[in-house]
């Protein structure tokens, strides 16, 4: 690989490469400009008339349910009412009969 390298390096250096001799060209006369001319007439105003209004758009979809909301908090507790007022007084009692319960035989 080194060998082909080598070679075709010497091979190209030793080609002869005419000469070239450049000719400068020759100068171009530029005319030079004179002064501004008058400035020109005012243009005449343009249209300004209105285009027409396009057409309305359709009504668009409507939006999804929101979700529901949070749960209230719970109510302060009601006030306890008055005490109720005394019942009237029982009646005494009656002496009543001894009643003796036996049991039935089996």
């Amino acid at each position: 690989m080194l060998f082909v390298a080598i070679t075709a390096a010497l091979a190209l250096s030793a080609c002869d490469r005419p000469s070239a001799v450049i000719v400068p060209a020759a100068p171009t006369v530029v005319a030079v400009p004179g002064p501004a001319g008058p400035t020109g007439a005012t243009g005449a105003t343009g249209d300004t008339q209105k285009g027409e209004t396009g057409a309305t758009g359709a009504t668009g979809s409507t939006g999804a349910t929101g979700n529901t909301g949070n749960t209230g908090n719970t109510g302060n507790t009601g006030y306890t009412g008055a005490p109720g007022a005394e019942g009237a007084q029982g009646e005494r009692g009656k002496t009543g009969d001894t009643i003796v319960v036996v049991p039935a035989p089996r």
